[in-house]
């Protein structure tokens, strides 16, 4: 019996339920860059990991747990599925806290590094395992399913939705893969094509956040599409508000952290706000 997966997704179910009906709990547990490395709240990197930001959320994570951890537990036992997913759940925050360790105000909740760990895992031990999508009885490749859960990762890093901790689904996912690797060395002979593959996918979009986040964030969105219909008096009203706005935010980061916490990027814009003002 899959006790494992079972006990982990009513873990997550309970605790994210908590987290739904009780605010400063949810508060006290999210993932939040200031909190973790000025507080020392280690605690989060933990917590976090098993909190979401609503129904939809926590069972997308679940459903896709469930689909890919029973195979694994069946195959490699309770103790190894367990070590894959809280490695993959740290390994995804730890990259998560390196990638905003400029950016104290950074928050995020989901098991998202964790179980982008176990799929990844999955895939490189089992890459022709079928995933059905709900009640449709039409299974698809295990590969395709995680090349899909890794787009939406980077959409959801590209498009700032929500509290989801986008990024650590790429750690996570690699750290799973390395971690499955290391328990079960065969693998990379047995199946080094799908290994190899998903290996170099995770690695070019880690590269990519890291280093190029500007490549995430190309092409035209629909706030500037409508920005493009705009009359020069309200894009010159427009562009007053945004400034405004990004004063705010560096103005509540200095008030919640300190003038030390600022970039500087966001010295140079306060200063630049200042001499204007």
């Amino acid at each position: 019996m899959e006790m494992v997966t079972i006990g982990l997704i009513v873990v997550n179910a309970l605790i994210s339920y908590k987290g739904f009906t009780d605010p400063s709990f949810f508060e006290r547990n999210l993932f939040e860059v200031g909190k973790v490395l000025r507080n020392r709240e280690y605690g989060r990197l933990f917590m976090s990991g098993f909190l979401h930001v609503d129904w939809t959320h926590l069972l997308f994570n679940m459903f896709s747990l469930y689909s890919f951890s029973v195979s694994l537990e069946r195959y490699l036992g309770h103790t190894v599925v367990l070590i894959i997913y809280f490695a993959s759940l740290f390994g995804g925050d730890l990259l998560a806290l390196f990638i905003h360790r400029n950016h104290p105000a950074y928050r995020a909740v989901g098991a998202s590094g964790a179980v982008s760990g176990v799929i990844f895992a999955a895939i490189a031990i089992f890459p022709g395992i079928q995933v059905s999508i709900f009640l449709i009885p039409i299974g698809i490749p295990g590969w395709l399913f995680g090349a899909c859960y890794v787009v939406y990762s980077m959409y959801g890093i590209r498009s700032r939705v929500g509290n989801i901790g986008h990024e650590a689904h790429l750690g996570g996912a690699l750290i799973g893969l390395l971690t499955a690797l290391v328990l079960v060395p065969s693998v990379l002979e047995e199946n080094i094509l799908p290994v190899v593959l998903i290996g170099f996918l995770c690695i070019v979009f880690i590269l990519l956040v890291v280093f190029r986040p500007e490549v995430l964030r190309l092409g035209v969105s629909a706030e500037r599409r409508k920005q493009r219909n705009l009359t020069p008096d309200d894009r010159y009203n427009a562009r007053k508000l945004e400034v405004q706005r990004e004063v705010d935010e560096i103005l509540e980061k200095v008030r919640k952290y300190g003038v030390e916490s600022l970039t500087s990027e966001e010295k140079e814009k306060l200063d630049h706000y200042s001499r204007r003002h």
